[in-house]
């Protein structure tokens, strides 16, 4: 789920861009209210996601992070210890 958020913060700009283009094409100023509305309700649910992931998937008050180790050639991903 991170790897999709962090390409849709990477894409949003470029995103922004085309939309721009497009519309100045078309001789409009901007975007309609409706794309904009499409916008801010991706964006809230962006956020959204990012606030449920920080709440559900942080490590017990006075947990140890014992980060990523490389043990007889394989990898041993970080854990609360």
């Amino acid at each position: 789920m991170i790897r999709l958020i962090e390409l849709a913060l990477f894409l949003a700009p470029i995103a922004a861009y085309v939309l721009w283009r497009v519309t100045a094409a078309r001789g409009q100023v901007g975007p309609s209210p409706r794309v904009l509305s499409a916008i801010l309700v991706g964006l809230l649910v962006l956020g959204g996601g990012l606030a449920w992931f920080g709440v559900h998937e942080r490590l017990p008050a006075g947990a140890r992070y014992v980060p990523a180790q490389l043990r007889d050639g394989r990898v041993v991903p970080g854990h609360a210890g």
